[in-house]
């Protein structure tokens, strides 16, 4: 997908349509490898030359979120990386498996989530 002025307003729109419903905050949106790199290295550690191979990284510390339009083809794998960065981003206790997915597939269709709240002991 070609990247210009109206589909990232439609990318930030939707990052902050599923923020809402997932009950986070809203991340700042990366959407170039050079928007990546031009951050601080201390705030992009560890996936900072490597998130080009990636359709998406979350820096959950910062609240940031990279989506590589580069990799991006078409809406719906769009919609399916933004979901799954914001699931990371609202469950951040879980890692990819059986439950991660099924959580991306109830924020795909339009489930939403109250705010994260850690345990009493």
């Amino acid at each position: 997908m070609k990247l210009d002025s109206s589909l990232r307003l439609k990318i930030l729109e939707k990052v902050g349509i599923y923020s809402n419903r997932f009950g986070i905050e809203e991340p700042k949106v990366l959407l170039t490898t050079r928007e990546v790199l031009n951050m601080p290295k201390e705030i992009t550690q560890g996936r900072r030359t490597s998130a080009y191979k990636y359709l998406g990284v979350s820096y959950l510390q910062h609240n940031l979120v990279f989506i590589n339009m580069r990799k991006i083809s078409d809406e719906k794998t769009l919609e399916n990386t933004i979901v799954h960065e914001l699931i990371h981003m609202r469950f951040q206790y879980l890692s990819h498996g059986k439950r991660f997915n099924k959580l991306v597939r109830h924020g795909l269709a339009g489930k939403t989530f109250s705010p994260y709240k850690k345990r009493k002991k």
